[in-house]
């Protein structure tokens, strides 16, 4: 099959991971048993797709989505050429998209896949416009391809990373032993977590330098060690050789992490502590906001992983403002995926606020830890971690 997948805008200002949506389109070809055929999809800004609408379709206004069945007999240049069976054109409106999106709580890409899908049923034959049951059969269809595109992404659900910090708080609390944070790393393992998360501060105020040492002994799934770009604790992460780090923020003052890393502003520092764990084989990921000239500085520095900082999106209250700070993120996860990093998430995330994030099928891995011990604290460790899992083993089961 081929997909030629076309943006008349620069990706820096689409926003727009053509990866992602070229996946996307080979999917739904097979899955319409078109994947013999070719496609094209142009993406577009409104002021082309207007005249788009008005030299196809005599009306003068943009439109969301267009689809053009091929060959077009030269009445629309072809996006495709060649000797591939050509099953037509998608043109669609970025412009339109992204007001949609955010009117419909969708990320931008759920938006422009939920139009790719609707001009792909257009070119397999059917119109909404000519009859109500017409429309009726084009709608059930489009539901079913959506509900089967979710059936292929299920599988690739975001993992669950423990942060375990706050146990130790707990206990750094009475200066006793327990509650014991390596032990809790082993109940939330045996739970499903697919890793374990511990930051190791500068202050020790929670994470202690034995607690690493044993948890790289005994986690059997993986070690994600947060820290900051501190000559100590470098030395500790090169001796104690984690699965992961991922270099964080660090006040002596704030309750807990802020804010993403600054890795414009810090770019020599986070560049040598990257070549440092480079050549140890320890990959690095970088704590950072959601802003797409971060990520972008984050890829120029070397590192493997982002983590997108979800903090605004958890605080913000439900409605426009929760929306657009989960625009934001899905936008970015979206893009660091097109730059080749891979795409984690965290902080803040609870409950209530965690679905949406582990629908994003960019991310690879959710790093929780105050939401999970604090439920623990009704219902024990292990319970809380397998509803958690829960929600995002649910979480691509629903649109949006």
């Amino acid at each position: 099959m081929v997909v030629q997948l076309i943006s008349r805008l620069p990706l820096s200002r689409s926003g727009v991971s053509v990866a992602l949506l070229r996946s996307r389109a080979r999917q739904l070809l097979r899955l319409c048993d078109r994947a013999d055929h070719a496609l094209g999809v142009v993406l577009v800004d409104d002021a082309e797709m207007r005249n788009f609408n008005r030299d196809y379709r005599h009306r003068d206004s943009p439109t969301n989505v267009l689809a053009f069945p091929g060959p077009s007999g030269g009445e629309l240049p072809a996006v495709i050429s060649g000797e591939t069976p050509q099953l037509g054109d998608i043109i669609i409106s970025i412009d339109t998209a992204r007001r949609e999106a955010v009117e419909q709580g969708q990320s931008l890409h759920e938006r422009l896949t939920v139009l790719m899908i609707h001009g792909l049923v257009h070119l397999l034959g059917l119109d909404h416009e000519r009859s109500e049951r017409e429309a009726l059969l084009m709608e059930a269809r489009e539901k079913e391809l959506r509900q089967q595109l979710q059936e292929n992404r299920r599988g690739k659900m975001a993992h669950l990373a423990v942060n375990v910090d706050h146990v130790a708080t707990v206990r750094e609390a009475r200066g006793i032993a327990e509650p014991d944070p390596v032990q809790a790393a082993g109940i939330c393992e045996l739970a499903g977590a697919a890793g374990i998360v511990v930051h190791l501060r500068e202050d020790r105020r929670h994470i202690q330098d034995r607690d690493v040492q044993l948890l790289r002994q005994t986690v059997k799934t993986r070690l994600n060690l947060e820290m900051a770009t501190a000559p100590e604790i470098i030395d500790i992460a090169l001796a104690v050789r984690p699965n992961m780090v991922t270099l964080v923020p660090e006040k002596r003052q704030e309750l807990s992490t802020e804010g993403g890393l600054d890795v414009i502003g810090n770019r020599r520092k986070v560049e040598e502590t990257i070549q440092r764990m480079t050549d140890a084989s320890i990959p690095v990921s970088l704590f950072v906001d959601p802003d797409m000239d971060q990520i972008d500085a984050s890829r120029d520095a070397g590192a493997t992983f982002v983590e997108i900082h979800t903090g605004r999106y958890c605080e913000a209250p439900p409605g426009e403002e929760r929306d657009r700070e989960f625009t934001s993120i899905a936008q970015c996860a979206e893009h660091a995926f097109e730059q080749g990093l891979r795409v984690n998430a965290g902080h803040g995330l609870d409950y209530r606020t965690t679905r949406r994030i582990a629908a994003l099928d960019t991310i690879e891995e959710l790093s929780i830890g105050h939401a999970i011990i604090s439920r623990a604290v009704y219902v024990g460790l292990e319970r809380a971690v397998r509803e958690m899992l829960d929600i995002i083993r649910h979480s691509r089961d629903f649109p949006g």
